[in-house]
């Protein structure tokens, strides 16, 4: 191995763990609905792009920092997807899971065409002075929005670890997801719970679109890509499993970083979809899922 070589590699691995925690965060809100409702958010991918879409009207139009602006855009997007579960998910009463596929689906065509209609198909891009501006560590040069994102995506999974495990409402949230009806029957409002989680989920996802929209230029039909590497993320990690989908994401980032120096671009994210299925041929329920389904 050559020494040109090593540090491409060691480049990829770095930029594949700070990209891959961005991908945890946005993912997590997907795993962690799909944990207590049985819910496949297939509007995810349009939900950062919509996140991704209010952090460039703040810094447009109100001219603040998008991280400052996320005190505005993360409690919009948590109303946001509050509403969506009141007014939709809450009603599947039965095959949520089938259901609610083809209802989050619809709402991600609303919201793409909403997109389409208020800022036009042409792809955008958050400018700030930090996302043109790099550091310099001896063997290539990294830009700051990649560290600035992966302390954001810290902060933030810390702040859901906290939350999930170290609170009440996590404690009604983890007794819902084990059975419905049992936490029901002692007490926990699991609708409520359910609206709070969806809402905390989608404003992860606002946070996402921050991160995903200071490192590309965006469009709303960028949700499509978005949305096929979340699901893949969730079913490596295991459905439901926080801890999954952040070791999936880094997995998956960095072993297509890591293709894509060794191979081809071409092959970076197809060699991680075999992965995938040779994956779920000996363990079907991914690194951190159930086996059985969750009791309701």
């Amino acid at each position: 191995m050559t020494l040109d070589l090593l540090k491409l590699l060691v480049q990829a691995i770095i930029l594949g763990v700070l990209t891959g925690s961005v991908y945890a965060l946005m993912s997590s809100g997907l795993t962690l609905i799909f944990g207590l409702m049985d819910v496949i958010n297939v509007a995810q991918g349009i939900l950062v792009i919509v996140g991704s879409y209010l952090s460039y009207t703040v810094v447009q139009w109100l001219h603040l920092d998008p991280f400052l602006g996320l005190l505005i855009t993360m409690p919009v997007m948590f109303g946001i997807g509050y509403l969506i579960q009141w007014a939709f998910v809450r009603q599947l009463k039965v095959n949520r899971l089938a259901l609610s596929i083809l209802v989050m689906y619809a709402v991600a065509q609303v919201a793409e065409g909403l997109l389409n209609l208020i800022y036009t198909a042409t792809p955008v891009h958050i400018q700030e002075w930090y996302v043109d501006a790099s550091i310099n560590l001896g063997f290539f040069y990294l830009p700051y929005i990649y560290l600035f994102c992966f302390l954001l995506s810290v902060v933030l999974l810390a702040g859901l670890y906290f939350i999930v495990y170290r609170t009440r409402f996590g404690q009604s949230l983890r007794a819902s997801m084990q059975n419905r009806t049992a936490a029901a029957l002692i007490g926990i409002d699991v609708d409520k719970v359910s609206a709070v989680t969806f809402g905390i989920g989608v404003a992860l996802a606002c946070a996402g679109g921050l991160a995903y929209g200071t490192t590309n230029a965006f469009n709303a039909s960028s949700s499509y890509d978005l949305i096929a590497r979340l699901l893949v993320i969730i079913v490596l990690g295991g459905m439901g499993s926080l801890e999954g989908a952040f070791l999936a994401s880094m997995v998956m980032l960095i072993v297509s970083n890591i293709t894509d120096v060794i191979w081809s671009p071409v092959w970076s994210s197809t060699v991680f979809y075999v992965l995938l299925v040779i994956l779920l041929l000996f363990r079907p329920q991914g690194l951190f899922g159930r086996v059985e389904g969750r009791k309701q």
